[in-house]
């Protein structure tokens, strides 16, 4: 369709950076074009534990780190590495579209663990509890999450750990968002407890790379050599250009003080406040997100289902947003708008979103 101003892609409207792009160029002409170790360059594995440390206080070592191709490859080698058939994984609801069929295409049994906006979608002790079985093998832990925008504080990480220790789960932190968050900086579930915690991270977000498929995994020896095997049998390593970017990219902002990143963040927390307003405006019950660069407001008042909501908005105003049902049973009821777009769609989508409202 023509003319579609879109809220539904989750990739930052921002192009990669000059010099991250330079350094790919200069490793392909200077004839770096070759395959690099399984794991990744050494040099971009310790930025990254370097990072981690300087950033989000967390301990992990190089040799215990995986580079992959994106986030999402990092996910699925998880999965496939720790699951017996029937083996069942808790995944928050709302959340990644990919971590449910990931689960089933290692033949495990994803397991839903709603949250809900009442609770500022995070995971509580109770819900946690409520979800476990004998089968239970490693919980999901998404924060900053995508679709909600939610955070989780540190007391409220404190408050779910005592349940996933007495249960011996392993934690799957997927943190890819942690640089994107307003009003309080990122704190990780993987602090202090980084041998039960596989880290997954990446340049996709923070580095607006998504094009570069680059991600890693930090974790306990034994869980990285086997995602290591899978990983070297099927992918053999990440693209050494993608890499090259990557050293560059850690390397710059740390040089600069992060301030590509927080140029970012500046700018999304100015889009964020005016989608809020927006949508509260209109009358819609609107949760505050207070990480990422989504926004999901809750539209069950229109009385229209998720899908006909947005199936109806995409042809009567043309914009494009995402089903809350596509996220799980709870994201019913609400839908996903990425505000990583520029001011002048927002401010649009915002009006056509109040018409298509108001003309019901």
């Amino acid at each position: 369709m023509k003319d579609v101003i879109s809220m539904s892609v989750g990739e930052p409207d921002f192009i990669t950076p000059w010099n991250i792009r330079d350094a790919a160029i200069h490793s392909i002409e200077a004839g770096r074009t070759h395959y690099t170790p399984n794991r990744g360059l050494m040099e971009l594995r310790q930025l990254a534990v370097e990072y981690l440390k300087e950033r989000f206080n967390l301990e992990y070592d190089a040799k215990d780190t995986l580079v992959t191709v994106g986030a999402s490859e990092a996910l699925d080698l998880a999965f496939r590495a720790i699951l017996n058939p029937g083996d069942e994984v808790l995944v928050p609801a709302p959340s990644y579209v990919s971590y449910e069929p990931g689960v089933r295409f290692a033949l495990g049994v994803p397991v839903g663990v709603e949250t809900f906006e009442e609770d500022n979608f995070i995971l509580t002790p109770e819900s946690i509890e409520r979800a476990i079985t004998p089968r239970t093998k490693a919980i999901v832990v998404p924060y900053p999450n995508n679709p909600t925008g939610a955070i989780m504080t540190r007391e409220e990480l404190d408050a779910i750990l005592p349940v996933i220790e007495k249960h011996d789960l392993l934690i799957i932190a997927d943190e890819i968002y942690a640089e994107l968050t307003y009003g309080r900086r990122h704190v990780s579930i993987a602090e202090g407890h980084e041998d039960r915690t596989l880290l997954i991270n990446g340049f996709s977000k923070a580095f607006a790379m998504t094009g570069w498929r680059l991600g890693y995994a930090c974790g306990p020896k034994p869980l990285i050599d086997t995602m290591t095997k899978i990983h070297q049998y099927s992918m053999l390593c990440a693209s050494i250009m993608s890499q090259e970017a990557g050293i560059e990219a850690l390397l710059s902002e740390r040089n600069s003080g992060y301030q590509q990143v927080s140029h970012m963040v500046t700018s999304y927390n100015r889009r964020r406040a005016l989608v809020v307003e927006g949508f509260r405006e209109m009358g819609l019950s609107c949760f505050e997100p207070r990480g990422a660069f989504y926004c999901f407001p809750n539209i069950s008042s229109t009385g229209l289902t998720s899908e006909e909501f947005c199936t109806q908005l995409l042809h009567e105003k043309k914009i494009a947003c995402v089903p809350g049902s596509a996220f799980g049973k709870s994201g019913e009821g609400f839908i996903r708008c990425s505000y990583a777009s520029s001011m002048e769609n927002i401010i649009e989508a915002i009006k056509r979103i109040r018409e298509f409202i108001e003309g019901r």
